[in-house]
């Protein structure tokens, strides 16, 4: 059994005050892999209990992802990172488990390479976030963007498991 990623020394690339953020991004990847047989497009949207769907967390762990990224770069929002943002707690069924997988591994990759641009010395460089630009900083949104996939993979996780043993929604005709 391998160790969990902080456990198998530093990522490559990756300034040293970021390792726990890159241990973070690349347990949150091998987590995907690891449920991804777990996940059913019939079962993607089903919200058990009233807690937010399996494809909700793959939706807006992708997203808000992306959009911490964008802060951390200095930028403001895309119109289409807006929009995306706008639907994603909506049930979208004609999206796939595979889709939606992708999404999210483009996103993970995308962020762990976005860690090896970083220089040590940026880190405290501020950044305004969101309408109100609310202040923060490098260090703060890539760490939020660690602990955040790392949320809502633990809480895909659990939604997956609950799902496991539901019967299938009924459906009238």
């Amino acid at each position: 059994m391998t160790p969990e990623a902080w456990l198998r020394g530093p990522v490559e690339g990756v300034t040293p005050e970021l390792q726990p953020v890159a241990h973070a991004l690349v347990q949150a990847r091998e987590d995907l892999e690891r449920i991804e047989p777990l996940l059913a497009d019939e079962k993607l949207w089903e919200s058990p209990g009233q807690a937010a769907s399996a494809g909700f967390h793959l939706r807006h762990l992708a997203g808000s992802t992306d959009r911490l990224l964008t802060y951390a770069r200095g930028e403001q929002l895309s119109q289409e990172q807006k929009r995306y943002l706008a639907t994603e707690k909506e049930p979208q069924p004609d999206l796939s488990v595979e889709f939606l997988l992708a999404e999210v591994r483009d996103v993970l990759d995308r962020a762990l390479a976005h860690l090896g641009s970083v220089q040590g010395t940026t880190l405290d460089d501020e950044r305004l976030v969101g309408r109100g630009k609310l202040p923060s900083n490098v260090r703060g949104l890539l760490y939020h963007a660690g602990e955040h996939a790392t949320r809502h993979m633990g809480q895909l996780i659990t939604t997956l498991k609950v799902n496991r043993d539901r019967p299938p929604p009924h459906r009238s005709s």
